[in-house]
């Protein structure tokens, strides 16, 4: 099962490994080697949130996820990304562009750096909703009750959660963004921060919003289909197929690769603070990817957030630090090891909780124990 699931990173990995020997010496190699780990560490959160998305995909799309998606993720998000920042902020040409990667690092770091703002507040705005759409949401389960609680009451007023990041957006637009970190210094972002902010907003509203609903109107097919097949097993007539399943799996798939998208903002800009060659950072940063989305397929296909039920409330609060954080670097440097060791702990926590979840329910299920009851997770 593990090598099934992880075999295409080891590859990966071994190909990236050479390629990074044969480029740049032991020396790239090296860099590769602590970009991947700088990936990985940043982005389990996103594998967390990934497999609850996952799991609700028939295997041929999970086979798309990995195949395709790698490659939007690998050769779009860690390469091609950082080159349309700079020829868009630049008005540079896309060759332009690439050439200035490719032979002028230092000002192609430059270029990326003053576009932080930007990328910033659009990656923020979008993990921010996916933040408040979470805790806004009544669960049947819930990890940190007195918190989670009263949120399920006030998420029933409609659109909160758009006016909680807007103001979000708002406040920090006349905050962070009039001191916006530069390369040569601060400078006031303020319209860019909130163009970008709104932007990100929106797109999450899209994708989001296709994602969900073609959701809901699969679940409905699902429901009809069943009904079909009990009528047709009473009947003798054949059977009907879901059509609306490859519409829903798609949007679903496209709503996937944005959440990547903006996941992977933090690790582009982090990079920087190692390597400003391209090469080595496409090299380091799709390894990482790679094991990310492999780490989503087996948390789906072992079932771990069945059993570890508080993973994803842990991961949707490292999702919510995220966007605090990118939004708080439009203006201050902070370091890419507390980025991922708030995710870290935060999964990390939540792990603990489940596990102790499991062991009161396995301790209440024993000999006297009676029937099975929901126990709060002690937090």
């Amino acid at each position: 099962m593990l090598l099934k699931t992880f075999g295409w990173s080891f590859a990966v990995t071994a190909l990236g490994l050479v390629a990074a020997v044969f480029y740049g010496g032991w020396t790239a190699f090296g860099i590769v080697a602590i970009l991947s780990v700088l990936e990985i560490s940043l982005s389990f959160d996103n594998a967390v949130v990934n497999a609850g998305i996952l799991k609700k995909m028939n295997a041929f799309w999970q086979k798309i996820f990995l195949t395709v998606g790698v490659l939007i993720a690998v050769f779009g998000m860690r390469l091609v990304f950082p080159v349309v920042i700079v020829a868009i902020s630049a008005q540079l040409g896309p060759i332009e562009a690439v050439d200035l990667a490719l032979t002028d690092k230092d000002r192609y770091q430059q270029l990326v750096t003053d576009a932080h703002p930007s990328i910033a507040a659009f990656g923020g705005m979008f993990l921010l909703m996916i933040f408040l759409d979470f805790i806004f949401e009544d669960r049947d389960i819930k990890w940190l009750q007195w918190l989670e609680r009263p949120l399920a009451k006030l998420g029933k007023v409609d659109m909160l959660s758009v006016c909680i990041a807007l103001i979000v957006l708002l406040v920090s637009s006349m905050t962070v963004a009039t001191h916006a970190h530069l390369h040569a210094g601060h400078a006031d972002k303020a319209e860019t921060v909130l163009i970008s902010g709104i932007a990100g907003l929106i797109t999450y509203m899209i994708v989001g919003g296709l994602s969900g609903y073609f959701e809901d109107k699969l679940e409905e097919e699902e429901d009809r289909e069943h009904e079909a097949e009990e009528e047709a097993a009473r009947t003798g007539k054949p059977k009907s197929a879901v059509a609306l399943a490859g519409k829903a799996a798609f949007f679903m798939f496209l709503y996937l690769e944005v959440l990547d998208a903006s996941f992977s903002f933090d690790g582009v800009i982090g990079a920087f603070a190692i390597t400003n060659d391209i090469v080595l950072m496409a090299l380091g940063l799709g390894i990482g990817a790679m094991y990310v989305r492999s780490l989503t397929v087996y948390l789906v296909r072992q079932g771990t957030l069945d059993d570890y039920v508080y993973l994803e409330h842990g991961a949707h609060y490292a999702i919510g630090a995220l966007a605090v954080i990118l939004l708080v670097t439009i203006q201050y440097e902070i370091n890419e090891i507390i980025t991922g060791l708030v995710g870290v702990v935060l999964i990390g926590w939540s792990f603990w909780s489940s596990v102790r979840r499991n062991k009161a329910l396995a301790a209440a299920e024993g000999p006297g124990g009676g029937e099975k009851a929901e126990v709060s997770s002690g937090v």
